[in-house]
């Protein structure tokens, strides 16, 4: 599962530096009443770095995931990255500077069924460009088998939930994104392959130097990570940090 390193990708290596000022996320609770979901006065992460976000279920974690990534907008504070603020820009440039920035494990996958290993590990690719060059397809084939992935044909509908987090890390890893965000990336696995995708994981961010961000209840994975940081408070969640 570990040949060469990886060939070049898109995205050329080099992290930037991440932070977060001021943040607050509210939601409408089934009453209509506002509640917070997040509270984040500051927070910095260095280029390159490792971390692991921490806390029980339903506190928070995913959420800023989505917050970092631009999927959403914070209710109040601002989200930067190399300086400039994301959080504010309009829908379609957030879109453009995701899909150049961020490589994202989706805690459930979000394959196209139709499409074999391949075809899914390339998807990012074809946003960007009409076909995907040899270059391209050697990337994704590295991937696929340090991912653990013999068979690049088999459609995703066929895969186990094992096999389709493998495919769903190696598409978020395949433009050699600067920012790598992994929403419970070893949670579908068993604790033999959780380790190995882990280390994966962790290897291929060192390798292009991306900023790595876990969200997982994993301790081992999290015991991987350089820092920790804790989600999860009463009365609006706010964000503590120990060294890992």
């Amino acid at each position: 599962m570990r040949p060469s390193a990886l060939p070049e990708g898109p995205g050329g290596p080099g992290g930037r530096a991440l932070h977060l000022s001021g943040v607050r996320l509210d939601h409408r609770g089934g009453d209509g009443q506002p509640f917070r979901v997040l509270d984040i006065p500051e927070l910095s992460i260095a280029a390159g770095e490792h971390i692991g976000l921490r806390g029980p279920s339903g506190s928070g974690k995913t959420s800023l995931l989505h917050l970092i990534a631009g999927l959403i907008a914070p209710s109040s504070g601002s989200v930067s990255w190399d300086g400039r603020i994301v959080s504010t820009l309009p829908v379609a440039a957030r879109d453009r500077w995701r899909r150049v920035t961020i490589g994202f494990v989706f805690q459930d996958f979000h394959l196209i069924p139709e499409l074999d290993v391949a075809a899914n590990i390339t998807l990012p690719a074809t946003f960007a460009a009409w076909s995907i060059g040899a270059a391209g397809h050697e990337r994704a084939a590295a991937l696929a088998r340090r991912m653990g992935l013999a068979d690049l044909r088999r459609r995703a509908s066929v895969l186990s939930r094992g096999e389709q987090q493998r495919v769903a890390i190696a598409r978020a890893l395949f433009n050699r994104p600067a920012l790598i965000l992994a929403d419970e990336p070893t949670a579908s696995l068993d604790a033999a392959h959780a380790q190995e995708v882990a280390a994966l994981l962790t290897e291929v961010a060192s390798e292009v130097d991306a900023t790595l961000i876990c969200a997982s209840h994993d301790a081992a994975l999290l015991a991987r990570m350089g820092r920790v940081i804790e989600i999860g408070a009463p009365a609006g969640t706010a964000s503590t940090e120990r060294a890992a």
